[in-house]
């Protein structure tokens, strides 16, 4: 058994290795993965006979927050008793991650056959890895025969290569600056993008409103035919707290159809408030088309979101004695609310293990980090990761202060030596530097 075992595992990392050699991963190298169009996603679509038909799906784009509302809604739907499929991306320790029934992973048995029996079509179209993910995400949930599907997408939304569903429910969670390469840097624009996942006829949540970008929303969901709903004018968050057993518990105005007006959840963060009601609001309209989600679903699903889904990375406490804290946030947005947790926290000394891909635009991320914090600037071991000596001599002029230590885990390690037991130390900048430490 050990050996049979053992030749899967080789077998599964020989097909990962083939794939990651083959098909440009946009994660590792960036733009020149980037496909602008979805000729690929729909010549797989029609090779494979359009899986994502055998089941119903829900939709979920934005700039922050649409992993964990993902992964929320997943929760909940798996707690009111649907096989529910589920595709995230990146993934930061395995690739299995991005696919998940009921939160177990893909099996590298279905990862090796599909590769396998598929890889003359690769070799051929030339797909993006994300491209070839979605086909297999899609294939493998009408291989599982899920009730129902949640859906991220990954860099933008109408020309994303999941956009070729037609959902029960879109869901766009906010807008911020990322990945301006592709979707442009006014936010007007990069809300057309992310609002190209509207379909007609199909009821769709906005998580938070925005100036200047509501009038996109409400202009593209008219046009559509669309119920449009935003999430925090239905929703008011009147306070979160910590619990004894380690959750947060949020209290909320009901404005809502459920039975409560306070939930318990295992996601940690304090902007995770925002993902809650947008996830809240979501509901209401699965309900609304006949999916049926009790309250009590509700309730366990939110309370046991790591737990149902395995989902990492998000303000995830990594130790005590010191405090150890990692966060995925990576632009503007996202960084900025966790440095606003950051804040409430008690430490006698932060240190901070910061590591960024070279795309960022540093000015804007670097000002919002604490001058006072003793950095220790890294590379993560991925081609597009900045160069740790680039990032600490632009860091210095903002202020920074720290040293180079190009290793990730090299770096965790000294911070976790120089750290006293009332300090806190902090690992982010890069999904990848987290990637790594966990």
């Amino acid at each position: 058994m050990d050996s049979k075992v053992n030749q899967t595992d080789k077998k599964y990392n020989r097909v990962l290795t083939w794939l990651f050699d083959q098909l440009p991963v946009f994660q590792r190298v960036g733009n020149k993965a980037y496909k602008a169009n979805l000729d690929r996603t729909l010549a797989l679509d029609d090779y494979f006979a359009h899986p994502h038909q055998a089941y119903q799906t829900i939709h979920i784009a934005g700039t922050n927050g649409k992993g964990s509302v993902s992964h929320i809604l997943a929760s909940v739907l798996q707690e009111a008793g649907f096989k529910t499929g589920l595709y995230t991306s990146p993934h930061l320790k395995d690739f299995r991650e991005r696919i998940r029934v009921n939160g177990v992973p893909v099996s590298k048995a279905f990862v090796i056959r599909f590769t396998e029996e598929n890889q003359k079509l690769f070799e051929k179209l030339k797909p993006s890895f994300f491209e070839m993910t979605v086909a297999m995400a899609f294939e493998y949930f009408r291989y599982k025969k899920v009730d129902i599907a949640v859906i991220e997408t990954g860099l933008g939304g109408r020309l994303d290569s999941t956009n070729i569903i037609l959902p029960e429910l879109s869901v766009i969670t906010n807008i911020g600056h990322d990945h301006s390469e592709f979707l442009g840097t006014e936010l007007t624009g990069v809300a057309r993008e992310k609002a190209g996942i509207i379909k007609r006829g199909v009821p769709v949540v906005i998580g938070e409103t925005q100036e200047g970008l509501k009038d996109v929303f409400e202009e593209v969901a008219g046009e559509s035919g669309s119920e449009l709903v935003f999430a925090d004018q239905k929703y008011r968050v009147e306070y979160s707290l910590l619990t004894l057993d380690n959750k947060q518990k949020i209290k909320f105005n009901d404005s809502g159809k459920f039975g409560f007006d306070e939930i318990k959840t295992d996601l940690l963060g304090l902007y995770q408030t925002k993902n809650v009601t947008s996830s809240l609001t979501a509901i209401e309209m699965i309900r609304r088309k006949g999916i049926r989600i009790e309250d009590k679903a509700v309730l366990r699903g939110l309370e046991k979101v790591v737990e149902n889904t395995g989902l990492t990375g998000r303000w995830q406490m990594l130790g005590t004695d010191p405090l150890i804290v990692c966060d995925t946030a990576h632009n503007k947005e996202g960084l900025g609310e966790v440095m606003r947790q950051i804040r409430t926290t008690a430490y006698r000394k932060l240190h901070f293990v910061l590591g960024v891909v070279k795309e960022k635009k540093l000015e804007t991320i670097l000002k919002l980090l604490p001058e006072e914090a003793a950095y220790y600037f890294v590379k993560a071991d991925i081609p597009r990761a900045l160069d740790a000596e680039v990032l600490a001599e632009k860091a210095g002029k903002a202020g920074l202060k720290g040293t180079v230590i190009n290793s990730v885990r090299t770096a965790f390690e000294q911070a976790k030596r120089n750290a006293d037991p009332e300090d806190m130390i902090f690992v982010g900048g890069s999904t990848f530097v987290v990637a790594e430490v966990l």
